[in-house]
């Protein structure tokens, strides 16, 4: 039996209850013992940063060792009430004001940068990743920001949170910058350890991030952001700039743009009522039932996420019916706000408790937080619900197809949806895993195929395409193991199925 199921079986028992306590001290105590040992391994100044996210890793692993079941009541979850979540429309409405550089100049961007490109088979940074027309995420981010403080003749810096994963690389990159309209800032979001999932302890030897403690270590989740941007300095820094509020994204959503009409929504309010956190949120489709959604909750608006609902009642978390919206997880937070909940260790946020397997097959955990999850700790937040056209993100090489083909038009570093398209949805794109990796994605098309009236495209096997050719309608592709089938150059394939001896038949 793992400390963990000891500690939570729970007991009406008073002497149970003193034995959990006990136990529960006992693996508090390790745990700092085995930091401190930790700390002596390294150099002053890297002990000093690793004692400062060490802090925030006790203080989460303390509560770890506190919660007991889920961390929700699903009978005190209610829809959020008419007037939480507003309709961008509603926003849009006021129009904007004959000074938006006064207002932008009070905005600074912050993207998440800590995740890595492996799940598209590429070495580094995610955000290095080439996109579109040769130009990464990172750059596409830059030229937006570019355009803004261009056109309006503002100040608006980019903010990126690196993890120790990217932050050497994304570094060495940003000198190509220089001479951009966009002043950059970087931090590091905070280092914490993994724990062996048995006894509670951590798995690394030293502080050290290579060797046998290469897996040792881990980013914590996107809610680190509030406690690293703090522990940065850049925060502070930022409110002496005059600057009122960040908009946090990942930085591979190609559609988290800065809009004006949010900003000026956020600045123009009565200093007493200030909106502290709007989460922008948008119609879940059946592709989306995964994502978190905003739920009123004790008398707060909330995140619920997938991973606290208890299992009983994932069916109805994932109802389209019942919880209409998702997280897009664009964000606008105050930044005197953040630093007010961070100095009162106000600051709520559920764990995620991450079960992971390492190569030599040690089961460990890591607790995580996430951004969006302390929405309830700040005043008066609010819903703001987006097209969908502000969700656009990259996560596999399917993504990668759409936002590299004619769809999309490019401005200044943002998509748009091309006006040659009849219809605003985005096509639903499954590529099998010969596509998996970037590389081999790019080998097997000649030219990006014309999806301006594709609903539906499914690709398995061994599939590769000649020049210009156009997908319409449903198009399912199917080379069988051993097979191989080579779309000829300006093909046109509409409502088709190509099997795997090539015949080609109507769907």
């Amino acid at each position: 039996m793992s400390f963990v199921a000891d500690l939570h079986r729970s007991s009406s028992n008073a002497g149970m209850a003193e034995f959990q306590e006990k136990l529960r001290l006992q693996h508090e105590n390790s745990m700092h013992t085995d930091l401190e040992k930790l700390l002596t391994t390294a150099k002053t100044p890297e002990a000093e940063i690793s004692r400062k996210d060490f802090e925030g890793f006790k203080k989460l692993f303390h509560r770890f060792l506190q919660e007991k079941g889920p961390s929700v009541d699903w009978a005190k979850i209610q829809r959020p009430p008419e007037d939480s979540i507003q309709p961008y429309e509603k926003i849009k409405l006021k129009g904007l004001p004959a000074d938006v550089a006064s207002s932008l100049n009070k905005l600074a961007v912050v993207k998440l940068n800590g995740g890595l490109g492996t799940s598209m088979g590429c070495k580094g940074p995610k955000s290095l990743i080439s996109v579109r027309n040769e130009n990464t995420f990172l750059d596409l981010t830059v030229q937006q920001i570019e355009d803004l403080n261009k056109s309006y003749n503002a100040d608006v810096p980019l903010v990126l949170m690196n993890s120790f994963n990217t932050d050497e690389d994304t570094k060495k990159i940003l000198q190509k910058y220089t001479h951009h309209r966009v002043k950059i800032h970087t931090f590091n979001q905070s280092r914490y350890p993994r724990i062996n999932k048995e006894s509670l302890l951590p798995v690394a030897t030293n502080l050290s991030l290579t060797g046998e403690n290469e897996e040792a270590w881990y980013p914590p989740g996107h809610g680190d952001i509030y406690a690293s941007f703090y522990n940065s300095g850049l925060l502070d820094k930022l409110i002496a700039e005059g600057k009122e509020y960040i908009f946090v994204s990942n930085i591979d959503n190609l559609g988290a743009t800065v809009d004006l009409h949010i900003l000026n929504h956020l600045v123009s309010q009565a200093s007493g009522k200030r909106c502290e956190f709007v989460m922008e949120v948008t119609d879940k489709t059946r592709a989306d039932v995964k994502g978190g959604t905003l739920t009123q909750y004790d008398g707060k608006l909330r995140l619920l996420e997938i991973a606290q609902v208890p299992k009983a009642h994932v069916d109805e978390f994932k109802s389209v019916t019942k919880f209409k919206i998702f997280n897009t997880n664009n964000l606008w937070i105050s930044l005197p706000a953040i630093k007010r909940l961070h100095e009162k260790n106000a600051m709520d946020m559920e764990i995620i408790v991450n079960p992971k397997t390492l190569d030599g097959g040690l089961n460990v955990i890591q607790l995580e937080t996430a951004v969006g999850s302390a929405m309830k700790s700040f005043d008066n937040a609010l819903g703001i619900n987006v097209p969908r056209s502000r969700f656009l993100p990259v996560k596999t090489t399917s993504d990668l197809l759409l936002v590299m083909s004619n769809l999309y038009s490019m401005d200044a570093g943002s998509l748009t949806m091309s006006p040659k398209r009849e219809f605003p949805s985005t096509p639903h794109v499954k590529l099998g895993s010969s596509f998996t990796k970037v590389r081999d994605f790019l080998k097997r098309f000649e030219s990006i195929p014309d999806m301006l009236e594709l609903d539906h495209l499914t690709v398995s096997g061994d599939v590769t395409f000649g020049k210009q050719v156009a997908v319409k309608g449903t198009v399912i592709i199917i080379a069988n193991h051993g097979d191989r089938i080579d779309i000829p150059a300006g093909a046109m394939l509409e409502n088709k199925i190509v099997s795997g001896n090539l015949r080609i038949l109507d769907h």
